[in-house]
């Protein structure tokens, strides 16, 4: 066997600890970490406004142009869906079915 047969293994195995001891120390930590109220109401917020960028690139840029028409409607459908708080089906169905449909009639 060559190193690069044993990399991806390897790999794979250091991502899974590392995930498993970030989401381990997280709750563990919290209670010998105290932070105040307003730090946990910026921490939420940023996770917040993280969350929306990530949206919002994938969303709007498609490689190194915008995304057309098709796939913005279709995450705004979805995202009004999601603050009408409609079941995760209905939200994920509606808004593939209307990028689908924009397509269909061509646009892109």
């Amino acid at each position: 066997m060559n190193a690069h047969t044993l990399l991806l293994p390897a790999s794979v195995a250091v991502l899974a600890a590392g995930t498993f001891t970030f989401r381990y120390a997280g709750p563990l930590l919290r209670t010998r970490l105290g932070g105040t109220d307003r730090a946990e109401r910026l921490m939420t917020a940023s996770a917040v406004v993280l969350l929306v960028a990530l949206v919002a690139t994938t969303a709007l840029a498609e490689g190194t142009g915008p995304a057309g028409v098709a796939r913005p409607a279709g995450v705004l459908v979805g995202g009004v869906l999601a603050w009408r708080r409609l079941p995760f089906v209905a939200v994920v169905l509606a808004a593939a079915g209307t990028a689908a449909a924009l397509r269909l009639l061509g646009l892109e």
